[in-house]
């Protein structure tokens, strides 16, 4: 029995470092240019981000390699900031915009980035293991019309439900 758990959990694990059919990570990635903070401009709704306006998500580069995760936002709700601080590390290479992310101790979670301003670093699309899982950053909180046009293009083209998009408010 316990074998068998060992099995479904190990399972369970690798399934959340996936990636959907037609999501291909970025290459020629560099995670120097990438750190510092991004806007959260939108997103497909998840109960760890339910009701949460003002997202942002902060990258620096940890002592082990690694990268450390700050996401922020603000409940309106409760009144009040809500902040989740996790780790990330490259699955493959670190050119290779797929990374495994986690803010719950052994568990991690996919975070591919499947489109990104190569130039000027100022956006970028990523998406979890699923299509359930679908963000869009930027360097600022307002994009033009013609960069979220192109994010629910492409996001849609890829199989994600983008009638389903949250447009996050950062008023």
């Amino acid at each position: 029995m316990r074998q068998i758990l060992v099995v479904l959990v190990c399972l369970n694990l690798y399934g959340c470092l996936g990636m959907p059919e037609k999501v291909i990570p970025v290459k020629d990635f560099e995670l120097d240019r990438y750190l510092g903070k991004w806007y959260e401009i939108a997103r497909l709704d998840h109960s760890f981000e339910r009701g949460l306006e003002k997202v942002t998500a902060e990258y620096s580069l940890r002592e082990d390699g690694g990268v450390h995760v700050i996401n922020r936002g603000f409940s309106i709700s409760d009144n009040k900031w809500s902040e989740a601080i996790g780790k990330a590390y490259f699955v493959n290479s670190p050119t290779e915009g797929y990374l495994k992310v986690s803010f719950f101790g052994p568990f991690y979670g996919s975070y591919v980035i499947f489109e990104l301003d190569v130039e000027n670093y100022q956006y970028a699309f990523v998406s979890g293991p699923d299509l359930t899982y679908l963000w869009f950053l930027s360097r600022s909180p307002v994009v033009s019309k013609e960069i979220m046009d192109d994010f629910v293009e492409k996001s849609k083209a890829l199989g994600f439900d983008t009638n389903k998009l949250i447009i996050v408010n950062h008023e």
